[in-house]
């Protein structure tokens, strides 16, 4: 066995570089493709998921093995292999399948525990049987990972260690209450029909929300879901929606979850301000009304949200509102105007997030300045590029300087310190209007929404982030041992067939010498009956299978432990074996139907 597995996961790379490589339908089947071209690789499989990128590969030489594997992935994931090295990690035969036995019982996981991996290993291994790059170790070892994930589910309580993906973001949404009663009563929008999509609406159904609207590119899916939905004895109302109708529908839900295939971006900052805008009077101050029937408070307007965004990208006060800070005195930005602040944020329509912390962002309106504040307020965006200096022409320049200072010093801050430490200066400073939970990779959401007043953003990044000192359950342990044992004993029984191939090319060999002898008798003894005869061919064998069973049942222990390849060679040595028949065996053994059956993944 020569397993060698090169990948970035969410644990090695920042989630903008896992952005940027993911990998489509398409480039999943043309690195396999590629990937068998590759001298150094016999057999491969892609588990590509929301948070990894890991390329399997049976390959006959390491280092030529690891460099072909990582300049492919750059190809084809479109990332400069210069940019990709540094986060790439490497795992060889026995680490190799600990990490993937570890990735399958959710060990490796964002959140520890999840079980949604299991049916991204099924169908990496599907997709390597459909495309028949997946061999006899690669069936092998995503069966075995399969099962070892399996066990550890039934046999420990892992899931009590961590939720899944889906569940633990609506928590980072409901951040203080319980998710139950946090979506009591909340429409909720699921964007997606795929297998997270649904998950995310069968879990918002459970937890008791009033109803569930989904959209999809393919109508036809969507509505089915729906039907699951409603058919689920949950009391959720369900509908589909064509993906044209979701700027629609985002003025009337409370909770959107969205999870696509998309390449873009789904829902940009301009679709959510417009929605705002849209549950809102024209003075942009009346909280929208709460769900019929369901006694939910009213949810509070988010301070002239749409005003104060359209501002951010025109540069001027949008009607009825005055501007992003309309409602700010002047004091709380240090003397500076309200429509500065406006060409300010008219030039950060792609700015970077200033200080941002906390796994749930939160716009909060601008306080006071004091001391080292920022002169032109605390949320306004700061990207000063291009034109930057002719669109500022009039503002103070030490104003500009000090808000540059006090941006560096935020973003180094930032760095410093968890993004949760924040998370408190956010919570119940601004009230609610629109919870958004994005688990799709690349991003479907644009993360700029989280400036607007009002809106909470929960993403890969913040749920990796919120989740990395997340207290592990007892039960963790246990599965550890699991993995350790079935690591152990699949490297064995790989190892042992490594030397099967040999000692049945022994066994029949020594078959072939018993014929030849007996016919050889047969010659001399002409006068044997057929009872003598059979007696004899009998004796023979039994004499061969006896010299032969302890060597070979020894030497199959011994091939069986770490170091133990050598013994097939010294074998093939010792009674001069020919390679061709050992290498026939093998082939043969490799196309058994067994191996390629895909009813064993399941």
């Amino acid at each position: 066995m020569s397993l060698l597995v090169v990948g970035l996961s969410h644990r090695s790379a920042p989630v903008s570089v896992l952005e940027r490589a993911s990998l489509s339908a398409d480039a999943k089947a043309k690195l396999l493709h590629d990937t068998l071209a590759a001298e150094p690789a016999a057999e491969a499989a892609v588990l590509a998921t929301c948070n990894r990128i890991e390329l399997y590969a049976d390959v006959d030489k390491f280092h030529a093995g690891v460099a072909e594997l990582s300049t492919l992935l750059a190809q084809h994931s479109g990332v400069a292999l210069e940019e990709l090295t540094p986060y790439l990690y490497v795992h060889y035969e026995d680490r190799a399948v600990h990490h993937l036995f570890s990735v399958a019982c959710g060990l490796d996981s964002m959140v520890v525990g999840e079980g949604q991996i299991l049916g991204q290993i099924k169908d990496a291994l599907a997709l390597g049987q459909e495309l028949h790059t997946a061999g006899r170790l690669i069936n092998d070892l995503f069966q075995q990972a399969l099962r070892v994930g399996k066990r550890a589910h039934s046999e420990t309580g892992i899931d009590r260690a961590g939720q899944s993906l889906v569940t633990f973001g609506l928590e980072q949404l409901a951040v203080h209450l319980p998710v139950e009663e946090w979506a009591a009563g909340k429409r909720a929008l699921v964007i997606g029909a795929g297998s997270m999509s649904s998950l995310a609406a069968a879990t918002l159904a459970r937890v008791g929300v009033a109803e569930v609207v989904v959209a999809n590119r393919t109508a036809e899916r969507a509505e089915r879901l729906a039907e699951i939905l409603v058919a689920s004895g949950t009391g959720v109302a369900a509908r589909a929606v064509p993906m044209a109708a979701v700027a629609g529908e985002l003025g009337r839900v409370d909770v959107v979850v969205s999870c696509t295939g998309a390449t873009g971006l789904v829902l940009t900052g301009d679709d959510v301000a417009d929605a705002l805008a849209g549950g809102m009077d024209p003075a942009g101050l009346s909280p929208t009304p709460p769900l019929p029937g369901t006694g939910a408070a009213p949810r509070a307007s988010a301070q002239g949200v749409a005003g104060g965004f359209a501002a951010a990208r025109t540069g001027a006060p949008a009607a009825g509102t005055g501007g992003a800070f309309a409602d700010v005195p002047q004091a709380a930005v240090g003397g500076v105007d309200a429509e500065v602040v406006a060409r300010l944020a008219a030039l950060a329509e792609a700015g970077r997030r200033i200080a941002d912390a906390g796994a749930v962002r939160t716009i909060t309106a601008p306080a006071a300045v004091e001391g080292d504040g920022c002169p032109v307020g605390p949320d306004a965006p700061v990207a000063l590029a291009g034109d930057g200096r002719s669109a500022l022409a009039g503002v103070d320049a030490g104003s500009l300087e000090l808000h540059g200072a006090w941006a560096d010093q935020g973003e180094a801050a930032a760095q410093r310190q968890p993004r949760r430490a924040a998370r408190s200066q956010a919570d119940g400073a601004v009230p609610v209007r629109l919870a958004l939970l994005d688990l799709a990779m690349p991003r479907d959401i644009d993360a700029a929404v989280h400036r607007i007043p009002g809106v909470r953003l929960v993403d890969i990044e913040s749920l990796a982030e919120a989740s990395a000192d997340a207290p592990m359950a007892a039960d963790v342990d246990a599965v550890r041992g699991i993995v350790a044992g079935e690591v152990a004993a699949f490297g064995a029984a790989q190892r042992a067939a490594h030397i099967t191939p040999t000692v049945v090319a022994l066994r029949a060999m020594a078959a072939e010498v018993v014929a030849m002898e007996v016919a050889r008798l047969d010659g001399r003894v002409p006068d044997l009956d057929e009872r003598q005869r059979a007696e004899v061919t009998q004796t023979v064998r039994r004499v061969v299978d006896k010299l032969l069973h302890a060597p070979t049942v020894r030497v199959k222990q011994l091939a069986s432990e770490p170091g133990g390849a050598g013994y097939a060679e010294a074998l093939r040595e010792l009674f001069d074996l020919d390679p061709q028949t050992v290498a026939s065996v093998s082939r043969a053994d490799a196309a058994d139907p067994k191996n390629d059956d895909p009813g064993r993944a399941s």
